[in-house]
């Protein structure tokens, strides 16, 4: 089984009755694979972050946020590490 399915394919549409058995057995394999990726991210993930990415049951969105996450924070890390050089005086 590919674990990684639901992040590198689109989701399908949702199921109805008069869906193809495999159009179900699509959508069924990929919230498979969603499932998984979403509960080991959220087993592996540090405590300082776990509480911003409980509320999310869809690896696309999960992973997105944790993307935005820490582009705001290297943000943070690079104007602390240019405020001492750019306080510096040159004799």
């Amino acid at each position: 089984m590919d674990t990684d399915f639901a992040i590198r394919k689109d989701e399908p549409p949702a199921i109805i009755e008069t869906s193809l058995p495999d159009a179900v057995d699509l959508y069924e394999k990929r919230e498979r694979s969603n499932c998984i990726c979403v509960m080991f991210i959220k087993m592996n993930i540090t405590t300082s972050i776990q509480g911003t990415v409980e509320k999310y049951d869809k690896v696309r969105l999960l992973l997105k946020a944790i993307e935005d996450m820490f582009q705001i924070s290297d943000k943070a890390l690079a104007s602390t590490l240019i405020m001492p050089f750019s306080s510096f005086r040159m004799t």
